[in-house]
């Protein structure tokens, strides 16, 4: 509880001190008012988290919450930095008496500009994001292999089943030859969610559509979620693989459950990768989902060719990508684990929590598989 009520007054206290104190000059009834409403922030949040994301699950009080922490982050943030220009500007003399009362109203003016343009990147169907992987151990008959990457929809208490259904349709019109979810599927059971995942039923590939649980799924039925899944005419890879084949050549498409997995406590849940690749051909070409980027080590250790994750959404709300980067090894993009081991983390299809992308635009993301080394790998 210490450190939670530390948590918040730290959120709180420089957006107080920037929009209403350091000398602005606000009148009094300003003051109190934007006080109180900062206190009653401060009161209402934990107690909206816990009837949001507990074991009620109150989608109102989820949205609620998220949302107003979303602002207070943002708030948080440009109030720092108008801090530091506030000081700057002070000590160099520049700006005159109402320097203070500028710098509030611009943190204000600029993080409501920047709360609803993130708003609408948030709930906007993603753009596509196309990129060449190539692997040196593809077959020529693979060559040209279109994998359409979607992760952490996090189908949630916003209701967007409509968003779902477009995304569909977006993936869909990519003529993909296999469709990968890197998990987060949701927040919230299958039940509650069905409607939101429904749209799931009607993506097309020609070869494979696959899935894994991701760190989230263990908040809320992941077994169901696999259940789910299945019911909708997906692979879910459960610490398991499949073999497609294109052109004559084969690659094994493998997953394993996240990393959470284990201590969920749920029977048969756990990180297993020798199990994913039990059977498989030791020669053919391996693309592992696995949903947080900081499996790779173990990817690269095993001589896995293509990992493919999530989990970061590229920070979501800048700058809250320098604190993912503490946790994991990439925050998005592809890079080069090992001699061979390629990962691909996306941003993210949808969001989690904050209704907000802010300078992490989320993504529907084109691999197209390429035979041979990399230009920059020569």
């Amino acid at each position: 509880m210490a450190v939670l009520v530390f948590v918040l007054l730290v959120l709180c206290l420089p957006p107080w001190w920037t929009l209403l104190g350091s000398g602005a000059g606000w009148p009094l009834p300003v003051v109190l008012a934007g006080t109180a409403v900062f206190a009653a922030w401060l009161v209402s949040f934990p107690f909206l988290m816990v009837a949001g994301h507990g074991s009620r699950r109150n989608d109102r009080a989820a949205r609620l919450g998220d949302t107003s922490l979303g602002v207070m982050w943002v708030l948080f943030t440009w109030s720092v930095l108008g801090g530091l220009v506030n000081f700057v500007l002070g000590g160099l003399d520049l700006g005159g008496a109402d320097r203070a009362r500028t710098v509030a109203a611009a943190v204000a003016a600029v993080s409501a500009g920047l709360l609803a343009w993130g708003h609408h990147e948030a709930m906007r169907v993603p753009r596509v994001k196309r990129l060449d992987v190539h692997l040196p151990r593809l077959g020529g008959g693979l060559d040209g292999t279109r994998v359409v990457v979607l992760a952490d929809t996090h189908y949630g208490p916003i209701d967007r089943a409509d968003w779902s259904a477009r995304v569909t349709e977006a993936v869909n019109a990519l003529a993909p030859d296999v469709v990968v979810h890197a998990g987060d599927i949701a927040d919230g059971t299958p039940a509650q969610r069905r409607e939101q995942s429904a749209p799931l039923g009607a993506v097309r590939a020609r070869l494979a559509k696959v899935y894994v649980t991701g760190n989230h799924e263990y908040g809320g039925e992941a077994q169901g979620w696999l259940d789910r899944m299945a019911d909708l005419g997906w692979e879910p890879l459960h610490n398991r693989h499949v073999v497609v084949e294109r052109g004559g050549d084969a690659l094994v498409l493998a997953g394993v459950d996240d990393v959470t997995a284990e201590s969920s406590g749920l029977a048969g849940h756990r990180t297993d990768l020798a199990g994913a690749l039990a059977g498989a051909d030791p020669e053919l070409p391996v693309l592992l989902v696995a949903h947080q980027p900081k499996y790779v080590p173990q990817a690269a250790a095993a001589g896995i060719d293509l990992q493919i994750s999530g989990h970061t959404h590229g920070g979501q709300i800048w700058p809250f990508n320098f604190l993912v980067r503490i946790d994991q090894p990439v925050v998005h993009g592809l890079s080069l684990h090992g001699l061979r081991t390629r990962l691909y983390t996306s941003r993210g299809t949808g969001f989690w929590g904050p209704p907000f992308r802010i300078f992490a635009p989320s993504e529907i993301t084109v691999l197209t598989l390429r035979t041979g080394e990399a230009p920059t790998d020569r």
